[in-house]
């Protein structure tokens, strides 16, 4: 195993929820994401909006299986899955990736919620489920950052209902009152950083209110024991072929075959049961 945190960073992780790793791609690795997110015309063709509570847009693009691409290369790389299965403590599998755009001065919030919210109507029994965000371009405050609250992950799931935006969030009075708790915390990264964070972790962030653009890649995994009990839009447990580190580079500019299985999701709707039996939203 070549996990890139010693076991002191895996004790910050468990206790907090999330931890940042500077530097986790080189500067030949980092300029080769970005590039990809600037010259993939299949990834602009297949974005999809995800409104705020002001109509602004986060864009996204999701994918399942991880392939040659220098997307799935990195997905599959030691340094990423060894360090995901240290977290976890156990086998994992590629759950999903996804790109997150947003855009300068239009770029939208998203509201406070955890992955788990979503994936426990998915299926995964149990909260054994991390995602790592790499930061293509400078994370800060100003461009919408992602926010955490430190140690909310060990607060549990807690339930999401379907909000007027077409978002899924939390119930803020729970929110409100974890903050009198947990430190708020403003996820700040430069290219090439990357930030592992638990399942039950809250987190959110502002919209983008600078000239600059903020893009992320985040990849998703869940424990190989963790394999859900429903079909869904995402995989069940599918072996990771893993690659050596080396193999970033030599992906190159490799971009996501849009013909192949799983690639490009469509825009997932919320489940069923996040809505009245007579359609209508849940109130917050």
């Amino acid at each position: 195993m070549t996990s890139v945190l010693n076991s002191s960073q895996k004790k910050e992780f468990d206790q907090k929820g999330f931890i940042i790793v500077r530097d986790f791609f080189d500067k030949q690795e980092t300029k080769l994401l970005q590039q990809a997110s600037y010259k993939d015309k299949n990834i602009k063709k297949h974005l999809y909006d995800r409104k705020d509570s002001e109509g602004l847009v986060t864009k996204m693009v999701a994918w399942n299986h991880p392939d040659d691409s220098i997307y799935g290369t990195v997905a599959r790389s030691c340094k990423m899955v060894d360090t995901m299965e240290h977290l976890l403590e156990g086998e994992v599998y590629h759950y999903h990736s996804k790109i997150t755009a947003k855009e300068p001065f239009e770029g939208g919030a998203w509201e406070w919620h955890q992955d788990y919210g979503y994936w426990y109507n998915n299926g995964c029994l149990f909260p054994h489920m991390a995602s790592a965000m790499i930061a293509l371009d400078k994370c800060t405050k100003k461009n919408g950052c992602l926010q955490v609250l430190s140690g909310s992950n060990k607060i549990g799931r807690i339930d999401h209902a379907l909000l007027e935006s077409g978002q899924v969030g939390v119930d803020l009075k729970r929110v409100e009152e974890a903050k009198k708790h947990l430190d708020l915390i403003y996820c700040e990264m430069e290219p090439g950083d990357i930030l592992f964070f638990h399942c039950n972790t809250l987190h959110r962030s502002d919209k983008n209110n600078s000239d600059k653009r903020r893009w992320t890649l985040l990849c998703c995994y869940n424990l190989a024991a963790n394999n859900p009990f429903i079909d869904h839009h995402h995989p069940n447990y599918t072996p990771i072929k893993k690659l050596e580190d080396n193999q970033i580079k030599k992906a190159g500019l490799k971009f996501l075959n849009p013909g192949e299985s799983g690639a490009f999701l469509n825009r997932p709707t919320a489940p069923p049961q996040l809505k009245t039996s007579s359609g209508q939203l849940f109130k917050k």
